[in-house]
This record gives structure tokens, C-alpha cells and sequence, in this order.
């Protein structure tokens, strides 16, 4: 019995190895890691309550001009195509182009305006509580 069970522990062993293959090729790049917002300003606290974690994908047409909002949740996003201008209320501007990260402003006012000639394309990830917005105009 216990030939037989570590038989199937090789077996198993050699299976998974050949399902991950080659480990050593895996590659990770931190795209962010930050206490603060993109203008400086530090993120809160989490608030209390059900965290609820919400993903965007979002796509701005050339031209286009999002609305003012803000955000009451700690948010980050990866613009994944084209360019994003994003500008506060006090006029401090960030331009990402694609590949670049953000950390998004909590309760600051803000909009987003694609100054590009393609879409901008961008994923955006909420750490929000449940049944509380995520973005207020």
C-alpha cells in the first residue's frame, strides 16, 4: 500500500510539473505600489464594512471628454491603449500612455479626457464597500 501510494505521489508530482512548465520563465513587474494618490495626496483608511472589489474596463473615444466625478473608494487602474489626460480640481494634470498605472484620487474632484487619436482603453480595480458607489458626479 505504501509503494502504491508513493507511486501515485510521483506521478502526481511529475503531472503538475509538466502542467506549470518552465517556472523560471514567469515574469512579474509591479505596475504600482503606493500610499498616495498620483498628486501626492495620502489614500484613507479602508472604511468599515463588506469589502467589495469591483473591475472596469473602460474605453474612452478620441475626443472625448469624461464628466467631473470623484471617487468615496481607494482606486487603481492600467491604461492598456492609447493616451489619458486626467486633471483635478486645482489644475494638477497626469498624461498616461498605454502601460502606465495610476493611483486614483479619493474625494478630490476630477476628470479624464482622451487627447489622443485612438480610443484609450483602461482597467480600472475598486476596493469599495458593498452597496456604497464608486464613483460620484
Amino acid at each position: 500500500m505504501k509503494k502504491i501510494i508513493l507511486g501515485v505521489l510521483a506521478i502526481s508530482s511529475m503531472f503538475v510539473i509538466a502542467c506549470a512548465g518552465d517556472l523560471n520563465s514567469i515574469a512579474f513587474d509591479q505596475l504600482a505600489k503606493s500610499t498616495k494618490s498620483w498628486n501626492g495626496n495620502t489614500l484613507p483608511k479602508y472604511p468599515q464594512g463588506q469589502p467589495e472589489i469591483t473591475i472596469l474596463r473602460i474605453k474612452i473615444p478620441a475626443g472625448a471628454k469624461l464628466e467631473t466625478h470623484e471617487h468615496p473608494v481607494i482606486n487603481a487602474g492600467v491604461l492598456l491603449k492609447g493616451e489619458l489626460t486626467v486633471t483635478a480640481e486645482d489644475n494638477k494634470t497626469l498624461h498616461l500612455k498605454a502601460g502606465d498605472s495610476i493611483v486614483e484620487m479619493v474625494n478630490k474632484k476630477h476628470y479624464g479626457k482622451n487627447e489622443g487619436t485612438e480610443t484609450a482603453e483602461i482597467i480600472i480595480f475598486y476596493a469599495g464597500i458593498e452597496n456604497k458607489p464608486i464613483t460620484v458626479k
